[in-house]
C-alpha cells in the first residue's frame, strides 16, 4: 500500500531563504507510522526531520538519473544511426575507388595503359620522335643539324675556324696576331740595334771605362776599410810625371803593416784592349806617376790578355779579372792581398824586421798555385763536359792562394810584433 499525503493545501508548505516551512503536514501510511512509533516522543521530530532530509536527496539523485539513463539512450541510438551511415560511407567510397583504381577495371589503370603502357600513345610518340632510321625524327634531324656544323672540314665550325679563308673569324685574328708579331719583331730589331750601337759607342769613349771604375772604386773601399787601408781615386789628377794621369787608384798601405813607411799600389781600371808590351809600359809609368811599388790592373773579361783569369803575376805586377756584371770580390780581394805582399817585400827599410825569405817563399807557392790555376784554365776550355768539376778544383785552388797570401802576411805580423 502506497503512503498517501492527505490535508496539504499548497499554502501551507513555504520555502523561506534555506528554510522549508510545512504546516498541517499528515501522512497516512501504516507502516511508515509504525515506523514512527518506534521511537520515544522526544526523538520523534528529529527522526522525521532526518526521514525528510533523505528522501528529498533520494528524490534528488532518482531525477538525476533518469536524466543520465535518457542521455545514455539518446546517444546509443545517435551511435548506432553514425556507424551505420559510415557503412554505408565506407560502401559507398570503396566502390567509387574500384571503379577509379581497381589493379584491372579501374579508370586510372585503363587511362595510364592507355598513355604508358606497352603499345601505348607516349612509347609510340616517343618511338618516332627518336627513331634514327627517320630522317624526320628528332635525332634525325639533330644528327643531320650537328652533322652541318661539326662534321668534316666542310662544316660550318671548320669554316669558322679556318684561318686560311678570308672571312672567317680566326683569318682576322691571324691577321692580327701576324701583324703583332711583326710589331714586336721589329722593336727587338731595333732595341738591339740601338743596344749594339750604345756598346759600340761606349767602348770607343771613356764612358764605360768610367762606369767600370765606379764598380771598382766601391769594391776597392770595402776591401781597403776592412784591412786599414786608404784608397784614393787618382785618374782625373796629375801625378809626379809632367802632365801625366796614368794611375785610376792608388791604395796607401796601412802604416801598421810597413813599419811607418810610406808602400802603395797603383791601381789601374782596363775596360778596353791593350797589346802586352803596351800594358807593361803604361804600368810603369803609373807606378813612377803614384810613386808604387807596384801595379795591380783589373780588367773586364771581355778584354783581359790570355790566360790571366782570375788572376796572375807579371813582371811583378798583378793581373786581375772581375766582370762587372757579376763582380767576385774574393778574387779581387786575393790579388789585392798579392799586391799588397808584393809591396811590403820590395821595401828595403823594413827587411830587418821581416823575413824576406818567408814572404818570397810565400809568393813562390803563389806563383805555383797560379800555374795550376792556369793548367786547369785552359783544361776546362777544351772540355766542356768536365766544367763542373773543374771549376770546383778552380775555387779550391784560389782558396789556397788565398791562404797562401795569409801566411805570408802572418810572417809579416808576427815580424811586427817581434821588432816591437
Amino acid at each position: 500500500m502506497e503512503a498517501r499525503i492527505v490535508q496539504l493545501p499548497t499554502n501551507e508548505i513555504r520555502v523561506d531563504g534555506d528554510r522549508i516551512v510545512i504546516e498541517r503536514f499528515v501522512v497516512r501510511d501504516p507502516s511508515l507510522a509504525a515506523i514512527v512509533a518506534e521511537h520515544p516522543a522526544e526523538d520523534r521530530p528529529a527522526f522525521l526531520e532526518r526521514a525528510l532530509r533523505i528522501g528529498l536527496t533520494a528524490l534528488q539523485d532518482a531525477t538525476v538519473s533518469v536524466d543520465v539513463d535518457l542521455v545514455r539512450g539518446e546517444f546509443d541510438k545517435l551511435l548506432r544511426s553514425s556507424e551505420a551511415a559510415n557503412v554505408r560511407a565506407a560502401e559507398a567510397l570503396d566502390a567509387v575507388l574500384r571503379s577509379n583504381f581497381a589493379d584491372g577495371d579501374g579508370r586510372l589503370p585503363r587511362t595510364l595503359e592507355k598513355f604508358l603502357g606497352d603499345r601505348g600513345a607516349l612509347r609510340s610518340f616517343v618511338g618516332e620522335l627518336f627513331d634514327e632510321t627517320k630522317r624526320d625524327s628528332a635525332i634525325g634531324r639533330m644528327r643531320t643539324l650537328l652533322g652541318t656544323y661539326f662534321d668534316g672540314d666542310a662544316s660550318k665550325l671548320a669554316l669558322l675556324l679556318d684561318p686560311t679563308r678570308q672571312n672567317s673569324p680566326m683569318h682576322q685574328f691571324r691577321t692580327e696576331v701576324s701583324a703583332g708579331f711583326e710589331k714586336l719583331n721589329d722593336r727587338l730589331t731595333a732595341i738591339e740595334a740601338a743596344a749594339a750601337a750604345r756598346g759600340v759607342e761606349r767602348s770607343r769613349s771613356a764612358a764605360k771605362g768610367g762606369d767600370f771604375e765606379d764598380i771598382l772604386e766601391a769594391l776597392l773601399a770595402d776591401l781597403a776599410r776592412g784591412s786599414g787601408d786608404l784608397l784614393d781615386r787618382t785618374g782625373s789628377e796629375t801625378g809626379e810625371l809632367l802632365r801625366s794621369k796614368k794611375g785610376d787608384f792608388v791604395v796607401t798601405v796601412n802604416p801598421d803593416r810597413t813599419g811607418g813607411a810610406d808602400a802603395r799600389i797603383v791601381v789601374e781600371a782596363k775596360d778596353r784592349s791593350m797589346s802586352g808590351r803596351a800594358m807593361r809600359e803604361e804600368l810603369r809609368e803609373a807606378k813612377e806617376n803614384r810613386a808604387a811599388a807596384v801595379a795591380l790592373v783589373v780588367f773586364s773579361p771581355a778584354h783581359a790578355p790570355a790566360g790571366i783569369a782570375p788572376f796572375d803575376i807579371r813582371a811583378g805586377d798583378v793581373y786581375c779579372v772581375i766582370d762587372p756584371a757579376a763582380p767576385e770580390t774574393a778574387t779581387l780581394e786575393a790579388a789585392l792581398r798579392l799586391a799588397r805582399l808584393l809591396t811590403i817585400s820590395s821595401l828595403r827599410e823594413v827587411e830587418a824586421e821581416i823575413d824576406v825569405e818567408a814572404v818570397r817563399a810565400a809568393l813562390t807557392a803563389i806563383r805555383a798555385e797560379l800555374d795550376a790555376l792556369k793548367g786547369i784554365k785552359a783544361t776546362l776550355t777544351s772540355i766542356a763536359t768536365s766544367a763542373t768539376g773543374l771549376q770546383l778544383a778552380m775555387d779550391r785552388l784560389r782558396d789556397g792562394v788565398i791562404a797562401r797570401v795569409a801566411e805570408a802576411e802572418l810572417e809579416i805580423r808576427m815580424a811586427r810584433a817581434a821588432a816591437r
